[in-house]
């Protein structure tokens, strides 16, 4: 089929799925029972704990979760509800479904960050599923005094039109209900036109240093062209996983922790190594 994307969102060496490849979303079956039988295990762990072992850590920095597209914040619960348990604050995107004009909705998420890290009291770390890590990269690099950084689930950073069949026939299906006056969501302008072309324009700008950015991709993505996930300035990290299981998955939500985990640590060693620094007299005086 036509694709309703402009041929500037997919580059030159970069191809979507073929319809077949949809299959391997079936996967996803898979993937939710593997959370299932992993939360069970995680409850029988929390009961032979002591209270105090099993107490969530508790400062952690605030997460903002971002959908992909056709997806509302209700996709991404069962990540926040193990985020919640090992203590990070998290939030969502306020999306019933991701399905609006990508550049005002980059804007409104960009509001909303900036008023949990005024609420916080410090910068956000935001995870983005699919589309919504399109839209984080964005965020991150207009706005790095919001943000401390971003995880990418399996989003097209490099060729968003590089997309399966059954996502482009979706995307037709929503600009021609856009044109019939059905809800406010994603024209062709959105798609192909200038604003398009402007939200891609601020997704490819470069991250600042200090921004922590890890893409999580797939070979097996039934949606997108995997290759389109490897960010030059990403720390791409690669799974098994489905493109729907990427928000469930617990191989997905371990390296989702551990990435959170790293940040901190980092983060703490330079705010050590500053108060060090800071500690050593200047012997250039007098």
């Amino acid at each position: 089929m036509l694709s309703p994307l402009g041929s500037f969102l997919c580059p030159p060496g970069y191809a979507g799925p073929r319809l077949g490849a949809i299959v391997r979303e079936g996967s996803a079956m898979t993937e939710a029972v593997r959370f299932v039988r992993r939360s069970a295990q995680d409850r029988v762990q929390c009961r032979v704990r002591t209270s105090a072992a099993r107490s969530p850590e508790h400062g952690l920095e605030p997460v903002v979760l971002v959908p992909g597209f056709l997806a509302g914040d209700g996709t991404l619960t069962l990540m926040s509800r193990h985020l919640r348990r090992l203590g990070y604050r998290t939030y969502r995107s306020t999306m019933r479904a991701n399905v609006g004009c990508a550049q005002q909705a980059t804007e409104a998420l960009e509001q909303r960050i900036e008023a949990i890290a005024a609420k916080r009291g410090r910068k956000v770390t935001i995870i983005g599923h699919s589309l919504g890590g399109l839209m984080a990269r964005g965020v991150a690099a207009r706005r790095p005094d919001l943000v401390d950084g971003i995880i990418t689930l399996g989003s097209p950073l490099l060729a968003p039109g590089a997309a399966s069949p059954v996502l482009l026939f979706d995307l037709a299906l929503v600009i021609r209900l856009q044109r019939v006056g059905l809800g406010r969501m994603m024209g062709s302008d959105c798609t192909s036109g200038d604003c398009a072309r402007m939200s891609w324009e601020q997704s490819r700008v470069r991250l600042p240093r200090g921004v922590s950015f890890t893409s999580v991709f797939s070979r097996r993505d039934g949606m997108i062209d995997w290759r389109s996930c490897l960010d030059p300035q990403a720390r791409a990290v690669e799974v098994t996983t489905s493109h729907l299981g990427m928000a469930f998955d617990p191989v997905v939500l371990d390296i989702v922790a551990e990435t959170l985990s790293a940040n901190r640590s980092r983060r703490e060693r330079k705010i050590s190594r500053r108060a060090r620094l800071a500690a050593v007299p200047d012997v250039s005086v007098g």
